[in-house]
C-alpha cells in the first residue's frame, strides 16, 4: 500500500497539471480566435495522439517496468511546457505553436495514462480494485476540475504564460514523486506467451485479439468509443457557447473555471462512495444508469442555457462520470491478465478514444456550416444510442439482472 501512496501522490499531481492545461488551452485559443474549427483545434491536438499511439504505448507497458515509463514520460513533458510557457511569456506563442504544444504533451500522456492504469493492480489486491480506483477517480477530479479548472481560469487572465510553464512543473514534480515507489513494476507474460524475441507488432496483435474475442469488452469498447467521440466534439465547441460576451450563456473565463469545479464537486463525492454504490444496485444497472442520465443531461446548457442550469447539471455529470469510470476501470483491471494488461487496455482505448480527434474535428466543422446547437444535439443522440448498444448486450447475454452479469468472474464474459 505504501507504493499505492505515491502512485496516487503522483496522479494527483499529474491531473492537477491536466486540469490547468485541459482548460487553459482551450480559453487561450478563444483569445486568439472566434472560430469554432480553429478552436476545435486544441481538442483535436489533446486528443489525437491515443489514435495514433495507444497501441504502441500498451506494448510498452507491458515490456518493460511500468513506474519508469510514467517517470521518463512526466519529466518529458515537463520540460516541454516550461520551454512553451517561456515563449508564451516573450510573446511568441501563436495558435499553431499551442496546438503543437498540447499535442507534444498529449503524446507523453499516452504513454504516462496505459502505464498508470496497467501498474495500479501491482500496488493493491485485487478485492481492493474498486477503492483504489475510487480514490484515483477522485484524486483525477480534484486536479482536473476542482482545483485546476477554477486556476486556468485566473491565470489566463492574469498570467496566460503560466497556463503552460505550472502544469509543466507539475508534471515534473509529479514524476519525482515516483521514484519513491519501491520495487521492480515490469509484468510477468501472460499466461500461454510465447517465448521473448517477439515484435513489438507481434505483441500488439495478441493484446487485439483478445479484446476483440472477447465479447463482454469488445462491446464496452464500442459503447464507450461512441460516448468518448460525442462527449468530444460537445466539449470541444462548448466554450464558445458558455464564454464570452457572444455566447449564449454568457460567462467568464473564471465563472467557467467554476463551473468545473462543480463538476468536481459531483464527481468527488460519488468516488469515494462508488464502491458502495455497486454494492448497492450491481455494476450493471450502476453503469448504464449513469451513462444514460449523463447523456440526457447534455441537453440542458442548450435548452435552458443559463448559470442557474448549468452549475446543478455540471456537478450531477462529475457524479455520473466518477461511476462509471470506477466501474469499467475496475472491470478492465480484475478481468485481464497482468501480462497482456498494458495492450489490451491500449486496444481498448484505441476503440474507446481513438474517435475523440474525430469527434473534435467534425464539431467544428458542424459548428462552422450549422451552428453550435447541431453538435450539441448530435452528441446527444450518439450518446443514448451507445447506451442503447451496451443495453441490448447485455439483455441478449443473459436473461438474469444486469447485475448479475457483472459478475467480475472471468467465465461469465467469455
Amino acid at each position: 500500500m505504501r507504493s499505492f501512496g505515491f502512485l496516487w501522490s503522483s496522479s494527483a499531481l499529474s491531473n492537477l497539471a491536466d486540469g490547468v492545461l485541459k482548460v487553459g488551452a482551450p480559453l487561450m485559443a478563444v483569445g486568439m480566435t472566434r472560430s469554432p474549427g480553429e478552436v476545435a483545434l486544441v481538442g483535436v491536438a489533446t486528443t489525437l495522439p491515443w489514435l495514433l499511439l495507444a497501441l504502441p504505448a500498451g506494448a510498452v507497458a507491458d515490456r518493460v517496468d511500468r513506474r519508469r515509463v510514467m517517470v521518463l514520460a512526466n519529466v518529458l513533458r515537463a520540460a516541454l511546457l516550461v520551454a512553451a510557457g517561456l515563449l508564451a511569456w516573450s510573446g511568441g506563442l501563436g495558435l499553431w505553436v499551442l496546438v503543437a504544444a498540447v499535442l507534444l504533451s498529449g503524446t507523453a500522456e499516452v504513454f504516462a495514462d496505459t502505464s498508470a492504469q496497467s501498474i495500479l493492480p501491482m500496488t493493491v489486491p485485487a478485492s481492493r480494485l474498486a477503492w483504489a480506483n475510487g480514490r484515483i477517480v477522485g484524486a483525477q477530479t480534484i486536479g482536473n476540475d476542482f482545483i485546476g479548472s477554477p486556476v486556468a481560469g485566473l491565470l489566463v487572465t492574469l498570467l496566460p504564460a503560466a497556463i503552460l510553464g505550472a502544469p509543466g512543473i507539475l508534471y515534473g514534480a509529479a514524476g519525482l514523486l515516483l521514484l519513491g515507489m519501491r520495487g521492480a513494476y515490469r509484468p510477468a507474460p501472460a499466461p500461454g506467451a510465447s517465448a521473448g524475441g517477439r515484435s513489438m507488432t507481434a505483441d500488439i496483435r495478441e493484446g487485439l485479439r483478445y479484446l476483440w474475442g472477447h465479447r463482454f469488452l469488445r462491446r464496452l469498447a464500442i459503447s464507450s468509443g461512441m460516448l468518448n467521440l460525442a462527449s468530444a466534439a460537445f466539449f470541444a465547441v462548448f466554450v464558445l457557447w458558455a464564454v464570452g460576451p457572444g455566447s449564449r450563456i454568457g460567462l467568464t473565463p473564471e465563472a467557467y473555471g467554476l463551473v468545473m469545479t462543480a463538476f468536481a464537486a459531483g464527481a468527488v463525492a460519488a468516488s469515494l462512495v462508488s464502491d458502495r454504490v455497486v454494492r448497492w444496485a450491481g455494476e450493471g444497472p450502476a453503469l448504464v444508469g449513469s451513462w444514460l442520465v449523463n447523456s440526457l443531461l447534455l441537453a440542458v446548457p442548450v435548452l435552458a442555457p443559463h448559470p442557474a442550469a448549468l452549475f446543478p447539471v455540471a456537478v450531477a455529470w462529475g457524479a455520473t462520470n466518477a461511476w462509471s469510470n470506477v466501474i469499467v476501470i475496475s472491470l478492465r483491471q480484475r478481468i485481464i491478465p497482468e501480462g497482456l494488461l498494458g495492450r489490451v487496455n491500449s486496444a481498448y482505448r484505441l476503440i474507446g478514444m481513438g474517435g475523440m480527434p474525430v469527434g473534435a474535428a467534425v464539431a467544428g466543422v458542424m459548428g462552422e456550416t450549422w451552428g453550435l446547437p447541431s453538435v450539441f444535439y448530435g452528441a446527444v443522440g450518439v450518446c443514448v444510442a451507445a447506451v442503447f448498444l451496451i443495453y441490448r448486450g447485455l439483455r441478449a447475454r443473459d436473461t438474469r439482472s444486469a447485475s448479475a452479469i457483472f459478475t467480475g468472474v472471468e467465465q461469465h464474459l467469455r
